[in-house]
């Protein structure tokens, strides 16, 4: 780091600026003054560049100039463009086991299956979108109802989304809807479900109920709109329900539970320049410290990885996990090409603002969000996670449907780092937002749980980690988050659709 600027790598072509540079400054470490005004958080070449060269940056390929840059000059998408990169997988060849560190324990409520929850709500859970308003006045009626209001449970979530009906009830798409209803009903931050359908949809409440008991300890009750006789009927008979799964739900209490029943995902959006350089290797500490410990971690957004993939295949435990991933590459890049899309339809235009430029960039920033721990495995969108460990779920990079996919995996927490300044939650696991700069920290303080743009003025990226940890183990515990406080969590559920709407 040098005044105004810092260098991450010492291969690399570029700097990132740390404040607005003005035309004709010549920060510490440049050879000329800046031909041209910089903004914080975007790139400058420390060297002449020229058109087709490769340009570094993370000691990694982040794209190819494409144009002659002189050394100085702001290197962002007028002049620097996708290029090829690394496809050197090497799987398994950098897999280096962490050291274990002494467990540590939280306060959390104990279900049958021997998972953890960090938060005790009801949820109610809809098989359609014709059923979500009716779920919805429940939830409304219940907040009214006085023995309701007095029971020892976190709240009542309706969790309502867009499909269900108007799709095939074969293929992908529907399997990945299937899988993700049963992933949010065995959620261990709820204490109870109750199932509401229309009746006549494709996602047809008995095959939900009919594929496996959705929840062990057995606080699960379904009801379809056109069954019970319309929607006041419903709302009563779901009442009744509520109360009765409440009465259950409010004996478990918070008891002692190993930091190894925590299930993190990690996440970020609105990324900026910054992002990989604080935020996000702080994230990353912070993983690898409840790895250590016998803890699991999802890293997920596959377009937001596609260009560091080779990074993530290198800490695979096995074959079988590199290959599964480079899957995942694979499905995405068809994906993408049959829809008529493309891979590098990312960094956003905030992005942009920020620093960002190409998708290989974004990813290498990424990325780090995943530590240095082995990978541990590799799954399908809200696929159980069954694996101890730093581990990967295939997921879009749209932030509220890959967290969806988190939680129906089995995440009982987020940690979401943001640099243009996301604000979001997601009933029912707590999410913690880290901001990447002090900039936006101190303009959106009421959203930010932890600043991380002190890494910038020298805490250094261990320090912020264990303060993220620390802060992890406070909220998996019971201390609220500001997104909860706020009151997000009610509109952030956002299954994938995959496939045709018909």
């Amino acid at each position: 780091m040098a005044e105004g600027v810092i260098r991450l790598h010492g291969s690399d072509s570029v700097v990132v600026a740390l404040k607005d540079q003005a035309a004709g400054a010549q920060p510490e470490g440049l050879a000329v003054p800046l031909p041209g005004p910089v903004p914080r958080g975007h790139k400058i070449a420390v060297r002449a560049i020229a058109k087709g060269e490769q340009v570094v940056r993370y000691g990694q390929i982040i794209g190819q100039a494409t144009e002659d840059i002189p050394a100085g000059a702001h290197v962002h998408s007028h002049n620097l463009g996708m290029g090829p990169h690394s496809s050197d997988y090497a799987i398994g060849s950098e897999c280096r086991p962490l050291p274990p560190l002494e467990p540590r324990t939280f306060q959390g409520y104990h279900r049958p299956d021997g998972t953890v929850g960090t938060r005790n709500y009801l949820g109610i859970l809809t098989s359609v979108n014709c059923s979500g308003s009716v779920a919805r006045f429940i939830a409304e009626a219940a907040e009214k109802d006085p023995v309701l209001a007095a029971a020892n449970i976190d709240g009542i979530v309706p969790i309502v989304h867009q499909t269900g009906c108007g799709m095939s009830g074969t293929n992908e798409g529907y399997q990945t809807l299937m899988r993700t209803l049963k992933g949010y009903a065995r959620n261990p931050n709820f204490g109870g479900i109750l199932l509401v359908g229309l009746g006549c949809e494709v996602m047809q409440v008995p095959d939900l109920v009919g594929q496996g008991r959705l929840r062990p300890d057995g606080n699960f009750r379904y009801m379809t709109i056109q069954g019970e006789g319309g929607t006041r009927a419903t709302i009563e008979r779901a009442l009744t329900v509520l109360r009765e799964m409440a009465e259950v739900a409010g004996h478990v209490t918070r008891q002692p539970a190993p930091v190894s029943k925590l299930m993190i995902g990690l996440q970020c959006g609105g990324s900026d320049g910054y992002s990989g350089i604080t935020a996000n290797p702080a994230l990353g500490h912070a993983s690898d410290l409840l790895v250590r410990m016998g803890g699991t971690t999802i890293l997920s957004e596959t377009p937001e990885i596609y260009g560091a993939e080779h990074l993530l295949t290198r800490r695979a435990v096995s074959r079988e996990v590199g290959e599964t991933l480079l899957e995942r590459i694979r499905w995405w890049e068809d994906y993408t090409a049959r829809n008529e899309g493309e891979m590098d339809n990312n960094p956003s235009p905030g992005n942009k603002r920020g620093g960002l430029t190409t998708i290989l960039e974004k990813s290498l920033g990424a990325v780090a969000k995943g530590g240095t721990a082995p990978l541990a495995g590799v799954y399908k969108f809200a696929e159980p996670i069954t694996t101890h460990g730093f581990t990967y779920m295939d997921s879009p990079g749209y932030d509220p449907c890959s967290v969806t996919g988190q939680i129906a995996s089995g995440a009982t927490m987020i940690v979401f780092t943001t640099g243009r300044g996301s604000v979001s939650g997601y009933k029912p696991s707590p999410c913690i937002k880290l901001a990447t700069n002090s900039e936006m920290y101190a303009r959106m303080k009421e959203d930010m749980d932890i600043n991380c743009g002190d890494i910038l003025d020298g805490v250094s990226i261990e320090t912020k980690g264990e303060e993220i940890l620390e802060k992890i183990i406070a909220v998996a515990s019971g201390q609220q988050t500001l997104s909860e406080e706020l009151g997000f969590g009610g509109a952030e559920f956002v299954p994938w659709q995959i496939g045709a709407v018909m």
